[in-house]
């Protein structure tokens, strides 16, 4: 069985300027430069012939390259004590149009429609027993963050295996933006 999710791989650079700030809220287990990613769409967990379907349906999404920005900091989930510390994506349309070309070929190949709404972000930190007080005093002092704008080249088809240190991420397959009809990657 194989645990897949589609993303978009940060430059190390943005991740470098994302760890600067990753420290200083008590229970907050932070991510690591290493996993940070934005998901575009979570898959679960597959057999190989629906491996093989969804790493050969990628190959049909066809988007322009595009700019993403990343600002604002806020947590999961709204209105409840908070269990994950994100920094969310300026809204450029992009990024939601890509997400839903990936959507509508994964649908194509038999997965379930996802049900949640798209709300891109990358996740910084896992909660547990954080204070909201401190939460809000975290966001206060970071909610002015941005990080200029880079360019997404392309997105990735990821495997995750659950260890005890936590989740290992491999890049199973990687797709190029690239308009329809285009074939330069």
């Amino acid at each position: 069985m194989y645990r897949l999710f589609v993303a978009i791989n940060l430059p190390e650079i943005v991740t470098q300027k994302l760890n600067e700030f990753c420290f200083g809220l008590p229970g907050a287990k932070w991510v690591g430069q290493e996993r940070m990613h934005l998901t575009l769409r979570f898959i679960g967990e597959v057999n190989g012939a629906v491996f093989r379907d969804v790493e050969e349906a990628l190959e049909a999404v066809h988007v322009e390259p595009f700019e993403l920005t990343l600002k604002g900091i806020g947590y999961f989930p709204p209105r409840r004590d908070p269990e994950t510390l994100w920094i969310g994506v300026e809204n450029n349309g992009a990024v939601a149009h890509l997400r839903n070309k990936v959507e509508s070929v994964l649908v194509r190949t038999g997965l379930e429609p996802e049900n949640r709404k798209f709300f891109p972000h990358v996740a910084l930190a896992r909660l547990k027993g954080t204070p909201a007080n401190r939460v809000a005093r975290f966001m206060a002092e970071n909610g002015l963050f941005r990080i200029e704008p880079f360019p997404v080249r392309e997105f990735h088809l990821y495997s995750s295996f659950l260890a005890s240190e936590g989740a290992v991420y491999t890049i199973e397959a990687s797709y190029g933006l690239r308009a329809k009809g285009s074939s330069a990657w």
